[in-house]
């Protein structure tokens, strides 16, 4: 299976964004596809055995699109002439509209172009001024009849086929004054077209830019990297582009400069501004040995760093390709959208053919034909298929930038539906900088000898576990090495069978303990303890003390205000866990857990509740994966981060409050979207229809089709805030 997002032209409403997902739905070997309007793509997982690229190209192009290949974030800039253009065409609207209606307001009228005493000049001359609208919007034309002939009509449809047959009519009607018939000069509607066409296109202008506003985060994070850098080559400094530089090179970063991608620091120490990727505005110390990322800022140092990760590659790259991807996807909350978009434009179709017809047997063409083209313009549905995706970019481009990475949009809904929040604990509601507290020795072997036999073996280990010891230097070699999950690590060095872990140990290898007290004694200190058992003799007992995250009881203590029951999930031992636990004020604690352990509990909560684990390490990998929503902080190992929903890229646990206050603010917002999306249908399609004895006419239909879509685009940006 594979994954690819296509950048998609055409695309102008809900309707198109929905029939072109449910058309991509429907081929063979398309697992699932999903159509964003906003950011103009569709995101495509597929069976690379039964579907090429240029499969899916063909099946965009099928469906009445254009698929612009694959889609990369890209800065647009700034075009003045649609502003110029749309500026251009007021001022041709208002001759036209004074001109058609100056006799009504009581204005002057232009003498030769007056509608009774000169029909033939009347007529024509607004024949010929509602010609370049014509042009203007043959864009919209041109779309709306392709999508009526590949049978998925939408926005552009509904307005071709009004301003189509206003169009055709006065044309008609004009032809019929020049020999003649007089009377017909009131029935002539070219004003409306242009009209009509006019606020289609300045509603666009403007839902375009307030697009572009949704995007603003992502644009912060494409602009983050510097066009430059230094390149350190045989002693001389080169200036070079991003990319000429190669993975192992050594680059410089003066003061105040940014890092270009990437890396390890190898000479100097600076404090780094980090603050674009973890949302912390505090700078970092960093010194030889240190990572550094692409876009953060060098504060105060002179610094030498050797390039790891470069372009796609990059942290940066990452975090933009999840937000896209994210972005991309669709929240349950939209689906009541997408299948009211996919029915919406065929049912104003019909009801707009029923008023006509109604009209024809109670009135004439001309009353007929107002309404006819009133019901298809006022229709709105943008302001529908806009009422979730924005919020969501606007939200998931948000969170980013704070330092909160969201892998989908249904994520993002989910959690502010959370009951209950898991921690682990080791690394994550502790910082997991395990230090060394107490040695037992029991054995032969001296502390030195003990101590490289540990670090050896911990050397393969990511358990937080392993860093209380990665300060020891060995050159023994390990023959073999083992993971325990749930208990601890095994290995062969020199002949010798080792095992390191908790007491699990003993019931593991079959082989009484004999050292409960000193156990007991570490336990009550809180300490995690280690048993090292070489040749199923017991050569030591390890305690190792852990260091609560600062903000853990303050996250605890907020996620009870918001009504989550909150539970600890540890592989450690009762009493530490307990101890822990009892400090931060933990509702449940439940400790000695190996990893499937953890998985069974959270499916039994699962059943009754919405699910959030939080964790770092390998043991958290399948809880992470069972839970509704899983949370990996940023310092966790690859496969947590993997296997997870969310990536707190600052290891800061007070963004999961973040998390869910931004949910429950935006599935607010989206419920208000909606809300006034089918209202405005609800009471404007009437109102077109004529059932309150309102004459409304395709003008004023067309300038409140674009206030209800600006409307939509003003409430979403709200989330920026």
């Amino acid at each position: 299976m594979k994954k690819i997002v296509l950048k998609i032209g055409g695309m102008t409403c809900s309707a198109c964004s929905s029939g072109l997902e449910k058309y991509l739905n429907k081929q063979d070997g398309i697992i699932r596809a999903s159509v964003n309007l906003v950011m103009a793509n569709a995101t495509i997982e597929y069976d690379e055995e039964k579907v090429s690229l240029d499969d899916l190209d063909r099946f965009v192009s099928e469906a009445g699109f254009i698929s612009l290949g694959e889609y990369k974030f890209e800065i647009e800039e700034k075009k003045k002439h649609g502003k110029i253009i749309l500026i251009s065409y007021l001022f041709l609207l208002i001759l036209l509209m004074y001109i058609s209606m100056s006799h009504m307001i009581n204005h002057p009228v232009i003498p030769f172009l007056h509608m009774i005493d000169y029909p033939i000049n009347y007529s024509v001359c607004l024949f010929i001024l509602t010609i370049p609208f014509i042009i203007y919007g043959f864009d919209i034309l041109k779309n709306g009849i392709k999508n009526l002939l590949y049978k998925h009509p939408n926005m552009d449809s509904l307005i071709t086929v009004g301003v189509v047959a206003s169009f055709l009519y006065s044309i008609v009607n004009m032809i019929l004054i020049i020999n003649g018939n007089n009377i017909l000069v009131e029935h002539l509607y070219f004003e409306s077209c242009a009209m009509i066409i006019y606020f289609v296109k300045l509603g666009r202008f403007i839902d375009h830019k307030s697009k572009e506003k949704t995007k603003t985060a992502l644009k912060e994070l494409v602009q983050i990297t510097p066009e430059k850098a230094y390149l350190k080559k045989d002693e001389e400094i080169l200036e070079v582009t991003l990319d000429e530089i190669k993975k192992g090179d050594v680059l410089v970063c003066k003061p105040g400069d940014k890092i270009a991608v990437d890396g390890e620091i190898v000479k100097g120490t600076t404090h780094i501004d980090e603050s674009f990727i973890t949302g912390e505005s505090v700078p970092v110390k960093k010194g030889i040995g240190l990572k550094v990322v692409a876009g953060s800022i060098n504060l105060d140092g002179l610094i030498e760093y050797r390039a790891e990760r470069i372009g796609k590659d990059s942290t940066i790259s990452e975090m933009v390709k999840l937000v896209l991807e994210a972005s991309g996807t669709k929240a349950p909350i939209s689906r009541l959208a997408d299948r009211v978009s996919s029915i919406f434009v065929p049912s104003i179709f019909v009801i707009a053919i029923i008023t006509f017809i109604v009209y024809l047997f109670i009135g004439n063409v001309n009353t007929a034909l107002i309404h006819f083209v009133t019901v298809l313009v006022v229709a709105c549905p943008c302001a529908l298929g806009l009422a979730t995706p924005l919020a969501m970019v606007v939200s998931v481009g948000k969170c980013a930038k704070n330092g909160i990475l969201i892998k989908s949009s249904e994520i993002l809904e989910m959690a502010s539906k959370v009951d209950t929040v898991i921690f682990d604990k080791t690394g994550t509601l502790t910082y997991g900088n395990l230090k060394i507290s107490k040695i037992y020795n029991y054995s032969k072997f001296s502390e030195k000898e003990i101590m490289n036999y540990i670090s050896c073996l911990e050397k393969q280990s990511t358990h937080p576990i392993a860093k209380a010891f990665e300060n020891v230097k060995t050159s023994l070699l390990l023959d073999e090495y083992r993971l325990l999950p749930g208990i601890g690590i095994y290995g062969e060095i020199d002949d010798k069978k080792i095992y390191l872990g908790n007491n699990k140990l003993f019931d593991k290898i079959k082989i009484e303990n004999k050292y409960k007290s000193d156990e007991e004694k570490l336990l009550k200190d809180i300490n995690t303890i280690i048993y090292v058992i070489i040749n199923k003799e017991v050569a030591a007992l390890i305690g190792v003390k852990d260091v609560v995250r600062i903000e853990s009881k303050t996250v605890i203590s907020l996620l009870k205000q918001r009504n989550k029951d909150v539970v600890m999930l540890s592989g450690d031992n009762d009493s530490v866990a307990k101890n822990v636990g009892l400090n931060l004020g933990v509702n449940r604690v439940i400790s000695n857990v190996v990893p499937i352990g953890k998985e069974e509990f959270i499916k039994r909560e699962k059943e009754k509740f919405k699910v959030m684990m939080v964790g770092d390490g390998i043991n958290d990998a399948l809880a992470l994966t069972s839970a509704d929503i899983g949370v990996s902080i940023n310092s966790g190992t690859d496969i947590a981060i993997d296997t997870s929903d969310v990536i707190l890229m600052n290891d800061d646990l007070t963004k999961i409050i973040d998390l869910i206050d931004t949910s429950k603010r935006t599935i607010k917002i989206i419920k208000e979207n909606l809300f006034w999306a089918f209202f405005y249908n609800i009471f404007m399609i009437p109102l077109a229809i004529g059932l309150f004895n309102v004459e409304l006419s395709p003008m004023y239909g067309s300038i409140f089709m674009t206030i209800s879509s600006l409307l939509v685009v003003l409430n979403s940006l709200r989330l920026r805030k």
